[in-house]
């Protein structure tokens, strides 16, 4: 970011989560799910970028976030990831809640709600629990619409492209 300009934490927020769903475009060409994340550090500067790698690296881990928390970590050195801010288009699973924990970022950003697997307040309430050794500030719906109408685009394509190959093997 430029350091003339100043923008509110809102305007930061949109600005990353809009960066995130271009990552989110990368999975998507590749056949993967269209999530994609951003790993700032406290000067907003991006230490780590990712998007969803599971089918093409045959890796169940190799969700957005990890990826992202994956590559500013080695980025920076050290797999705590202090006054970092992680900017995904969806809201992290449980899986990606742990290592979220591990990774003692101070704040997570995302957009659209995951009512199946969502574990930041839809379906589960990970960091919810006291007893947690790690707290951080959470923002959830930034661009939820937008983000999730790419998701929706997703699988409505992706249903259109298994009818088309069920009628393919039935006209063969």
């Amino acid at each position: 970011m430029n350091e003339e300009t100043i923008l509110t934490q809102q305007q930061l927020d949109e600005h990353f989560i809009h960066y995130a769903l271009t990552l989110a475009d990368k999975a998507q060409s590749l056949g993967e799910i269209p999530v994609g994340a951003v790993l700032v550090d406290e000067h907003h500067q991006i230490i780590g970028e990712g998007w969803n790698l599971s089918i093409v690296n045959n890796d169940p881990t190799a969700h957005a976030e990890i990826v992202a928390l994956r590559h500013g970590a080695q980025r920076i050195g050290n797999y705590r990831l202090l006054n970092c801010t992680l900017y995904v288009t969806l809201e992290p699973c449980t899986m990606c809640a742990g290592a979220i924990l591990h990774s003692r970022i101070k704040r997570l950003v995302f957009g659209a709600y995951d009512y199946k697997t969502g574990a930041v307040g839809s379906r589960f309430h990970f960091f919810d629990d006291y007893k947690m050794n790690h707290f951080l500030n959470i923002t959830g719906g930034v661009l939820a619409e937008k983000c999730g109408q790419k998701l929706s685009d997703f699988f409505k394509m992706r249903r259109e492209q298994k009818k088309l190959e069920k009628l393919e093997k039935e006209n063969a």
